[in-house]
């Protein structure tokens, strides 16, 4: 009986959460994520990957940006294609506003792993970083004056200067 009642007072809160009008907050999430409406689309061109010692390795990158859920995340595919058809990169990532930390953040996915940390977004770009292990990485993407999407990795080790491994500069496909 006592499991009952508590999965009937659960339901009920459910549906009253639910039923709720948006919240201000949600206005503010939304008009957050605009700031990056600029990303929204399809995308394309050639990146350039140097994992360590020996030849770089070219690619074809691809990347979809579409909102969701009404315009509170922003969800990417990112996809690299080498010239024998082959896709040795696939990632895909969420980016949403937490107007409690008046924060973004990302959470991004690939080769069954993942990160979840704070995206800093500036007025033609952002950047966003994270550690692995002892390397710490840093990504950063600004559109350049011919609205192409420019990205680099770079890749910090210790006190070691960082050091560039992943280039792109993608143009929109319509």
């Amino acid at each position: 009986m006592r499991r009952i009642l508590t999965v009937a007072l659960l339901s009920a809160a459910s549906i009253m959460v639910a039923a709720q009008p948006p919240s201000d907050s949600t206005a503010v999430d939304r008009a957050a994520m605009q700031k990056l409406s600029f990303l929204a689309g399809s995308w394309s061109g050639p990146a350039t990957i140097v994992r360590g010692p020996g030849e770089p390795i070219h690619l074809t990158q691809s990347e979809k940006v579409e909102y969701k859920l009404g315009g509170l995340v922003l969800l990417i595919e990112g996809k690299s294609t080498g010239q024998d058809g082959s896709v040795p990169f696939e990632a895909l990532a969420t980016v949403a506003y937490d107007d409690a930390s008046r924060s973004y953040r990302i959470r991004a996915y690939n080769a069954g792993h993942y990160v979840d940390t704070e995206l800093t977004v500036q007025g033609d770009g952002f950047s966003w970083g994270f550690a692995a292990g002892p390397a710490q990485v840093l990504n950063t993407m600004h559109l350049t004056p011919s609205h192409e999407w420019q990205e680099t990795s770079e890749v910090t080790l210790g006190s070691n200067p960082p050091r560039r491994t992943v280039d792109m500069l993608l143009t929109a496909r319509h």
